[in-house]
């Protein structure tokens, strides 16, 4: 058996102790998850909390053949994602269309920038682009899979992602225009 396994069996024996390590393992991470699909920390600490109950009342349904950590990280983007459609202020912004798709015309524009700051520009896309976005990119869900998690079309899922990327591609163009032209102005 190992530590995971024992981990596990704790939590569901409802040993406290094993159930704050498992938090305390997982929080921060987890939490990062949250807020990849979120416009605050507060959001994200809400479906973190969410997250996290949920995983508690399933953790008998986990099976050791995978890792604890993405099963717990699936938990927590379905329920970033049921938080997104459950709340006002991300459905008036939560939108899906295929109209206006327009083609991604650079895929690699080449530039230098940290992963804070292309985190902070995915941030900046619209609810809809952003979550799509994120689904695809940084989770790995394919587009079919997105269609069904979001109640929409293959076809439209495919168009947010292309529409996120095109934004996404100039913003990081003119970020680096804007490095370029600052580096000169220093003396």
């Amino acid at each position: 058996m190992t530590d995971t396994d024992k981990l596990v069996k704790d939590c569901i024996k409802g040993k406290r102790e094993a159930q704050k390590l498992l938090y305390e393992q997982y929080a921060e991470v987890m939490l990062a998850v949250c807020y990849r699909y979120t416009k605050s920390v507060t959001d994200a600490e809400d479906v973190l909390q969410e997250g996290f109950i949920k995983v508690f009342t399933h953790l008998h349904q986990f099976k050791s053949e995978g890792e604890l950590g993405a099963w717990i990280r699936r938990i927590m983007v379905n329920t970033a994602i049921n938080y997104l459609k459950k709340h006002r202020r991300y459905q008036t912004e939560l939108s899906f269309s295929d109209t206006g798709m327009h083609p991604v015309v650079d895929d690699n524009p080449e530039i230098r920038m940290t992963v804070k700051e292309l985190a902070d520009l995915i941030r900046q896309l619209p609810p809809g682009f952003q979550t799509i976005f994120n689904l695809h990119a940084v989770e790995g869900y394919t587009h079919v899979e997105i269609g069904q998690m979001l109640g929409i079309h293959e076809g439209t899922s495919r168009s947010q992602y292309a529409r996120a990327r095109a934004l996404l591609i100039s913003w990081i163009k003119k970020n680096d225009v804007d490095r370029k032209i600052e580096s000169y102005a220093r003396p």
